[in-house]
């Protein structure tokens, strides 16, 4: 039995004088489960090679009191079921891809369907439900590390080609966790990664992120067809529930989502250069000032508020997680791109090398 993930991270937590550190546990029973802490001043990260998940980020409010602000299993064997996706790394193609088929260079290719009729994240068996290999640990006076890696062979969940995988984390003296995403093929296939990270900013404390307040850097989303995958079409977020231009509270027009039960939208972000790395959203919550600023090299960026949480889940904070409970904003490509070429393309060949970050900046604010 894996043991429980609160008591295999705490014996890590020691006074340090450096700007920055990094420390490993590996789990007890099972030298495969490796638990790494990233330090600064202000901001503690955990993350497992169980998929690659965030398994904790410890930020402050403005007295200082420092919460896990996102959703974590309790139990470090939950992560290799995890139906939530909770903070792990999702792929090789995160959303949704319609039926689960895709053409490419003239050949037809099939998928797991996982999600009523769409292929999602990967499928059953996708990265985000692997045992990474750890790759790397450093740090120096202004930043830590932690690189995992991780191969999906030839035909696994129905797609061509070997595809060899690594992400790393990246703790600065800032405040700033970068995300750096790379990956190779031996075979043209299509790649879409992201972090599936749920936050709350309250640390749990309100069991809804109604009261959040989001501000997204887009004027379009991709629009969604009846069976939830993409139509094609690009629609501007005027007069609509999705226009989060100005900040204002994810609860303020939830309602108006019936079919979704909530937000579960790609936006379309702007962007000088379709490679740069720009500013997607903020999310800030004003009872502890805690916020949360996402750059990212990524075309799009999916907002998802747990529509589905039911409150079954008793998380790492030890209290359960109802609908609503967090919100996760997921930097990818477009959901479907793989079907429509007038979307930014996300083929990787081989001899090319896939490359994505996103950066979350954390902060404390007194405004929106």
């Amino acid at each position: 039995m894996i043991s429980d993930l609160n008591n295999a991270i705490a014996p890590l937590t020691r006074e340090k004088k450096e700007e920055v550190f990094v420390d490993i546990h590996r789990e007890n029973g099972n030298e495969q489960i490796v638990h790494v802490r990233l330090h600064n001043r202000n901001i503690t990260v955990d993350v497992t090679n169980i998929g690659c998940a965030i398994t904790g980020i410890y930020a402050p409010d403005r007295k200082q009191i420092r919460k896990n602000i996102v959703a974590a299993h309790n139990h470090a064997e939950h992560y290799l079921t995890n139906k939530d996706y909770f903070g792990v790394v999702v792929g090789r193609y995160a959303n949704r891809i319609a039926g689960g088929r895709f053409s490419l260079d003239g050949n037809e290719y099939q998928l797991t369907v996982n999600n009523d009729h769409n292929h999602l994240h990967g499928g059953v068996h996708g990265l985000s439900h692997k045992i990474w290999a750890l790759a790397q640990l450093e740090q120096d006076g202004q930043e830590c590390r932690v690189k995992f890696t991780c191969t999906s062979p030839d035909g696994e969940e129905g797609y061509p080609g070997d595809l060899d995988v690594s992400v790393e984390y990246i703790l600065d003296a800032a405040g700033k966790l970068h995300i750096q995403y790379e990956a190779t093929t031996n075979k043209s296939t299509p790649v879409n990664l992201t972090n599936h990270t749920y936050f709350n900013l309250t640390g749990f404390e309100d069991a809804s992120i109604l009261h959040h307040y989001l501000q997204v850097n887009a004027d379009c989303y991709t629009e969604k067809n009846e069976c939830n995958t993409s139509s094609g079409n690009v629609k501007t977020v005027n007069d609509t529930a999705l226009d989060f231009r100005t900040a204002r509270t994810l609860g303020e027009r939830i309602t108006s989502l019936e079919k979704d039960k909530g937000y579960d939208q790609n936006y379309v972000l702007q962007k000088e250069k379709s490679e740069a790395l720009t500013k997607a959203a903020t999310l800030y919550e004003a009872t502890s000032g805690r916020m949360v600023n996402v750059y990212t090299t990524a075309p799009g960026m999916q907002v998802y508020t747990a529509n589905y949480w039911d409150g079954t889940i008793i998380g790492i904070q030890g209290v359960a997680y109802p609908q609503h409970g967090a919100v996760a904003l997921e930097t990818q490509a477009y959901p479907d791109s793989v079907r429509f070429p007038h979307f930014p393309c996300t083929i990787l060949r081989p001899g090319e090398v896939y490359r994505s970050t996103t950066i979350f900046e954390f902060k404390v604010s007194d405004n929106v």
